[in-house]
């Protein structure tokens, strides 16, 4: 697994990187050789930072959690990612390594089979999308209190486009990349 390391606001030492690459290397036997971790690090008001980005067999992983110490936030995020893999283990089985779900002792002792959860689709809507500018999509999405927004991207040739909500309250775009 390759690691990259962001440091935002904060100078660590270098104990917390190795720290944190010892606990990420615990995802590795999920992934083939080739998986990446980014893993950045923050303090906001007393609160440390941490966001795990591990990319792997085609499929993105992210958490991030926030604790009063940066070990514990480390810990926390692993904890998070390793949860997503296993409740959705049917599903990534395919795209995971082989052996990545094979049992160890230590682990059998303690971990219960959890219930795979359902995808179920509750609603379905049908939309008509007609091209506007991203200002106006923007415009719609404030206007319908919505956190994202569909539309044909007049920007882009009429490409399918979606405007969201970030939580630092920007902006994002997602767009096909035809």
């Amino acid at each position: 697994m390759k690691f990259q390391f962001s440091e935002k606001k904060v100078k660590l030492p270098g104990n917390v990187h190795a720290y944190a690459e010892k606990k990420v290397m615990k995802l590795a036997r999920y992934f083939e050789e080739d998986a990446q971790a980014l893993i950045v690090f923050s303090v906001e008001k007393n609160r440390n930072n941490v966001e795990l980005t591990v990319h792997g067999a085609g499929t993105w992983f992210r958490a991030r959690e926030s604790t009063s110490d940066m070990f514990a936030s480390i810990d926390a995020a692993v904890g998070t990612i390793e949860g997503q893999i296993r409740k959705n283990k049917t599903r990534l089985a395919r795209r995971l390594r082989q052996d990545a779900f094979v049992r160890s002792a230590e682990e059998t002792s303690f971990v219960a089979d959890e219930k795979e959860e359902e995808f179920r689709i509750v609603r379905v809507k049908q939309f008509n999308f007609r091209p506007m500018s991203r200002e106006e999509a923007i415009l719609q999405m404030n206007l319908l209190e919505h956190n994202f927004f569909a539309f044909r991207d007049e920007d882009n040739h009429g490409a399918f486009a979606v405007v969201y909500r970030r939580n630092d309250g920007g902006y994002g775009l997602i767009e096909d990349a035809l």
